[in-house]
C-alpha cells in the first residue's frame, strides 16, 4: 500500500491564507487535474482514493508535492476539508460522502470547481447514448472553424488540468448524470439534450424519473441568453420537460417532422436553422457518421455550430470528414468475409440497439458484464430478425439466457475477450458481422471498456 500523507505542498500558507481544505476523493484523471488547479488557486490540497492509484497519478501529484493517500480514507484527514471535489464514479451512499454531507461540507464535481475560474463559453453535452461522439464531432467542427477550444469534462484530459494550464475561449464538455448530480452553481451557455433511456438505474433507486431529473440538471441556471438543444423526438426528454420551462432559447432536432427553429429531417436531407433565412442543408449521405442515431448526433452539433455563428462550408465540410471514436462501432478487420466490429462503448441497452439497427447483415453478437437492472425487452425484435447467435462475455449470463433464449438458436458463455472472438468465428459465415456491443459495463472482467474493446481488438487479429 503506497501512502504520501507527510508531504507538504509547495504553496506558501500567505497564498493559501482564507482559502480553505480542498479535499479530493479519486485520484483518476478529473481528481489530479482538480488537485493541480486547486493548489494552484491556493488551497491546502489533500488526495484520497480508497483503491489503488495507477503509476501515472501517483508520480503526477508526486511531482507537484501534493500529499496524497491510497487505499483507503482517512477520516481526520478528509472530513476537516473546507469543500471537496467527489470523482463522478463514487456514489452518494459511500460512508465517507454520507458523513461529509451529514456535517454540511460542499461535496461538488471537478467541473463545478474549475467552472469557477475560467471565462470560457460553456458547450455542454449530456445523454443516455451519443454523447462521446456528438462532443468530439462539435470539437471537430469548432476546432477546423478555427475556434479556441479545449474538449473536456467525461472525455480527454481533464477540464481542471486544462483551465490551469491553458486559456480557452471555449470549452466542449461531455457531462455524465454523476457530474450533474454534483453540479450546483455551474452553468452551460449551450446545453445539449441527446436522449434519456434506462442507464446507469443502480445509481437512482432504478428509477427512470430520478434518472431523468438528473439528466436536466444540465439546464440549471441558464437564462434568456443562454440555449438549450434538445431532441423531439426522445420521449422520454419530452417526459421530463413536461414540468419544465427552460429560459435559454430551444433548439429542438427531430428526423420525424419538420422543426421552425432547430433541425430536421426531409427525405434524405438535413435543414438546420437558427435564424430566419441562415439555413444550412446537408445530404445525409454526405456525412460522415451513418445510421439513424448519428443523424440525430450530427444535427445536434450542426445547431451547436450554427448558434456559435459558424460559415456553412466549415460545418458542411467538418460533418463530411469527422472520424468517429475508438471502441464506437469501430470496424476491426474483415476476415474471411466476416466483418469484426467493436461497440465497447455500448454500455447500456440503448446503444446496443442503435449498434444493431445500423447492422445489413447477420450479426453474431457479443454481449454482456456488468447489468445496471437492464432491460432487455426492446431489443427482442432487433434480435429476432438480425442475430443469429450471442456470445456472452461475463460472469453472470443468465439474464441474458432469459431474456433471448427463445429468440435466437445459439447462446454461448465465454470469459475472456479472446475465447469470445474465436467462439465468435466459428459461429459466423462469410457475409456475416462479429458484432462486440455488450449493453454491460465491463467492470466484472476488464478494467473499463476501453480495456475490454482492445483486448477484443487484439483477439480479432490473432484470428
Amino acid at each position: 500500500m503506497s501512502t504520501n500523507q507527510n508531504n507538504i505542498t509547495s504553496t506558501t500558507p500567505s497564498a493559501m491564507a482564507g482559502q480553505g481544505r480542498v479535499v479530493i476523493l479519486g485520484a483518476g484523471e478529473s481528481g489530479v487535474g482538480a488537485a493541480k488547479l486547486a493548489q494552484q488557486k491556493g488551497f491546502d490540497v489533500f488526495v484520497s482514493d480508497f483503491g489503488i492509484i495507477s503509476n501515472q497519478y501517483k508520480s503526477a501529484l508526486e511531482k507537484l508535492n501534493i500529499p496524497f493517500e491510497s487505499e483507503k480514507h482517512t477520516e481526520e484527514l478528509i472530513l476537516n476539508a473546507t469543500q471537496v471535489i467527489k470523482s463522478p464514479g463514487i456514489p452518494a451512499t459511500a460512508p465517507i460522502v454520507k458523513k461529509l454531507v451529514a456535517q454540511g461540507t460542499p461535496v461538488i464535481s471537478e467541473i463545478e470547481f474549475a467552472g469557477r475560474y475560467t471565462d470560457a463559453k460553456m458547450i455542454c453535452i449530456t445523454g443516455s447514448n451519443g454523447k462521446s461522439t456528438t462532443s468530439l464531432l462539435t470539437y471537430h467542427i469548432l476546432k477546423n472553424a478555427g475556434l479556441n477550444v479545449g474538449l473536456a469534462g467525461n472525455i480527454g484530459y481533464s477540464f481542471a488540468a486544462q483551465v490551469a494550464a491553458e486559456s480557452y475561449d471555449y470549452y466542449v464538455l461531455e457531462i455524465s448524470s454523476f457530474m450533474l448530480d454534483d453540479m450546483f452553481d455551474f452553468k452551460a451557455d449551450i446545453a445539449v439534450l441527446l436522449n434519456i433511456t434506462p442507464d446507469h438505474l443502480d445509481r437512482y433507486d432504478y428509477k427512470l424519473e430520478n434518472y431523468a431529473a438528473s439528466k436536466m440538471r444540465i439546464i440549471q441556471n441558464q437564462t434568456a441568453d443562454d440555449v438549450f438543444i434538445y431532441c423531439a423526438d426522445d420521449e422520454e426528454s419530452l417526459r421530463a420537460l413536461a414540468n419544465i420551462s427552460p429560459l435559454a432559447k430551444t433548439f429542438p432536432f427531430s428526423i420525424t417532422k419538420n422543426i421552425d427553429t432547430g433541425a430536421y429531417l426531409e427525405e434524405n436531407t438535413i435543414h438546420i436553422l437558427t435564424e430566419p433565412n441562415k439555413e444550412l442543408t446537408m445530404s445525409i449521405s454526405d456525412l460522415a457518421l451513418q445510421g439513424k442515431h448519428n443523424i440525430y448526433n450530427s444535427m445536434a452539433s450542426g445547431i451547436v455550430a450554427k448558434v456559435l455563428e459558424l460559415r456553412n462550408d466549415t460545418i458542411r465540410e467538418s460533418m463530411g470528414n469527422f472520424k468517429n471514436i475508438e471502441h464506437r462501432l469501430e470496424h476491426v478487420a474483415k476476415i474471411s468475409g466476416i466483418d469484426f466490429i467493436n461497440d465497447s462503448k455500448a454500455t447500456n441497452v440503448n446503444s446496443t440497439w442503435y449498434a444493431l439497427e445500423s447492422m445489413t447483415s447477420d450479426v453474431v453478437l457479443i454481449m454482456g458484464g456488468v447489468d445496471k437492472g437492464n432491460d432487455y425487452n426492446m431489443l427482442k425484435d432487433l434480435v429476432k430478425s438480425k442475430v443469429k447467435a450471442i456470445v456472452c462475455l461475463g460472469k453472470d449470463n443468465k439474464r441474458i439466457h432469459d431474456a433471448f433464449e427463445d429468440d435466437v438458436e445459439v447462446i454461448v458463455n465465454t470469459f475472456s475477450a479472446e475465447e469470445a472472438a474465436q467462439i465468435a468465428f466459428h459461429l459466423a459465415k462469410r457475409g456475416d458481422a462479429v458484432l462486440l456491443s455488450p449493453a454491460c459495463a465491463s467492470f466484472d472482467l476488464f478494467k473499463n471498456y476501453e480495456d475490454r474493446g482492445n483486448q477484443f481488438k487484439a483477439a480479432v487479429r490473432e484470428l
